[in-house]
């Protein structure tokens, strides 16, 4: 049955004339949807129309859902594709159908290790609070648990099958796709005529493993904080804990206050203002060093670098805290090519202080409340106490994906000398990390991407996706690039989420622009929802930063200007 379609509009509707809308469709549809979408329940998706192998998927269940102030009407699908191995578990998947569709299809990638079904009625990562999200500007929206339900215990406990392991490496995400153009074809008669994909953190690789390896699937897509070379960071994570598990090297969360206080008494005016976002990161990387450094005019480092109170660092928290900083370097280059992982923007990054709320998730994504150690304390849920979330990730990778003995003692590993654990390493790379450069066929296909992460991410190295993003530039050329991506660094924002400034960008609307109307993004502009909401900031194209101009209003965009550094304002 073919449902008509709103015309296409270059701009959201208002909230009022959408409003009407939806409750105008709310009266004259629903009867028809609940009809409708009720009859999808029990359909199957044959095997065959699956690229990668599997044994077909099942509608398990199909509810019609009112329109509200989000969203119109639409009927809420949920699926699941068989395995071929009986032993591993389904790939469950959801999919909204909106009664009013625009035509095109959104994909979600999820987080972590997995495991659940992403919210297919949400926004994408770092989206705008203003607008509609996907589902609510018509999209047909979908999205997988990578085929395997979440353990808050030992999320990585999946890995043992390989299916399972190959499914949330990226098969899942073919198999998800190719299941909801079937079902998108069966609801409206016709396939998407534009496909996106969105995603952030383990999502960001999925996304760039859409584009490397289906190119055709997706016109567009947005990737932030991606963790593309996803074995070389858990070998970073390796790095990481086993310093923070040295005696004495674990930093309170006051400490961590400290820390992040200092970096930004010494880094927050080098873009011209004391806005408390750094945004000269680069040159705060360059300048600060904490054994040196000054808080309230005394010096961070204890005196004689003793454990002196929650004021100070000592000498083995510095130490561990230069670990986060510095790159792992391997012995051998992995499988896939890696040779190492880069050090974070441990300088200016929340890594965790006292503090409710939202706060609580960005001490849980960074250090944390307790030291590494074996076994590990509970990582999986929660976010009152617990190992940090590198940690955990380490210790879930180690035990279920290297060495497969949920008894071994992840510690004991060195992430620099696998020994014996490298061929299996290897083999986790090849699997793991999506780190072609070569996108010529999803650019040639018309393709786009925008690609964004916040210069204070705890968790997925911002330094690592400015050195994809210049691969990138290497082997296509800086102009065949710019052709078809684009990728931003957004000062003070964390992984996911951030008390200093928590971005909301209207990246679908921009990439909408530039796939169906040729509009390339200009002037972007990135909104904080949290510190202090409503103010904005210019997003500034890599390795441009923004400058406050020495005059206007330090909470809008436009008292900013991009520069690459101090002389091109001059």
């Amino acid at each position: 049955m073919n449902l008509p379609r709103l015309p296409k509009a270059p701009k959201p509707l208002p909230c009022r004339r959408w409003l009407a809308l939806s409750a105008l469709a709310l009266l004259t549809a629903e009867p028809a949807l609940a009809a409708t979408c009720s009859g999808l329940t029990g359909v199957r998706v044959p095997a065959s129309a699956i690229a990668l192998p599997t044994s077909g998927a099942r509608v398990t269940a199909a509810t019609a859902v009112p329109g509200d102030a989000s969203a119109g009407p639409y009927c809420d699908v949920s699926v699941e594709i068989a395995p071929v191995d009986p032993s591993a578990p389904p790939i469950r998947m959801r999919i909204a159908l909106p009664v009013q569709w625009n035509g095109k299809a959104m994909m979600f990638g999820g987080g972590g290790y997995n495991g659940t079904v992403p919210n297919v009625a949400g926004n994408v990562p770092a989206g705008p609070v203003d607008q509609p999200t996907p589902l609510g500007r018509g999209y047909a929206v979908f999205g997988s648990d990578s085929g395997h339900p979440a353990n808050l215990v030992n999320p990585g406990d999946f890995a043992w099958n390989e299916e399972a392991l190959a499914n949330y490496a990226h098969d899942a995400l073919k198999k998800t796709r190719d299941t909801a153009m079937q079902l998108i074809q069966r609801r409206y008669g016709s396939q998407p005529t534009r496909s996106y994909f969105a995603g952030g953190s383990t999502g960001g690789r999925e996304a760039l493993a859409v584009v490397q390896q289906w190119p055709t699937d997706f016109q567009g897509a947005i990737v932030l904080y991606p963790a593309y070379n996803a074995a070389a960071l858990d070998l970073q994570f390796g790095r990481i804990t086993r310093a923070l598990a040295q005696p004495g090297a674990f930093p309170s969360l006051q400490k961590r206050a400290a820390l992040l206080e200092a970096a930004m008494q010494a880094c927050d005016g080098l873009d011209g203002v004391r806005d408390r976002v750094i945004s000269h990161q680069a040159a705060c990387n360059a300048r600060f060093d904490p054994a040196k450094a000054r808080l309230n005019g005394r010096p961070l480092r204890c005196p004689g670098g003793a454990d002196l109170g929650d004021a100070c660092l000592s000498d083995a928290q510095i130490t561990a805290l230069k670990v986060f900083d510095t790159p792992i370097r391997f012995s051998q280059p992995l499988a896939s090519g890696e040779t190492g992982y880069p050090g974070f923007n441990t300088w200016g990054t929340d890594l965790g202080r006292p503090g409710e709320g939202l706060q609580l998730v960005v001490n849980r994504l960074g250090l944390n409340t307790l030291q590494p150690d074996y076994p590990m304390p509970v990582h999986g849920t929660g976010f009152a106490e617990g190992a940090p979330y590198h940690s955990g990730f380490w210790d879930e990778w180690v035990r279920y994906f290297v060495t497969r003995n949920p008894a071994f003692n992840s510690l004991t590993l060195d992430p620099t000398r696998l020994g014996p654990w490298q061929a299996r390493v290897d083999a986790l790379s090849l699997r793991q990390d999506v780190n072609r450069t070569d996108l010529s066929a999803f650019a040639d296909n018309g393709g786009k991407i925008l690609m964004a992460h916040g210069t204070s991410d705890q968790l997925v190295s911002t330094r690592a996706t400015a050195d994809y993003y210049r691969r990138v530039q290497r082997d296509m050329g800086v102009g065949q690039t710019r052709r078809f991506m684009r990728y931003y660094e957004i000062p003070g924002y964390a992984h996911a989420a951030s008390t200093v400034f928590n971005a909301a960008w209207d990246s679908l609307s921009a990439l909408e622009d530039w796939v169906e109307r040729g509009i390339a993004p200009r002037r972007q502009v990135v909104t904080d929802s949290v510190a202090v909401p409503g103010r904005t900031r210019p997003l500034c194209e890599y390795p441009r930063w923004p400058l406050y101009r020495g005059k206007g209003d330090v909470d809008q965009a436009r008292s900013f200007i991009c520069v690459n550094s101090y002389r091109d304002t001059h």
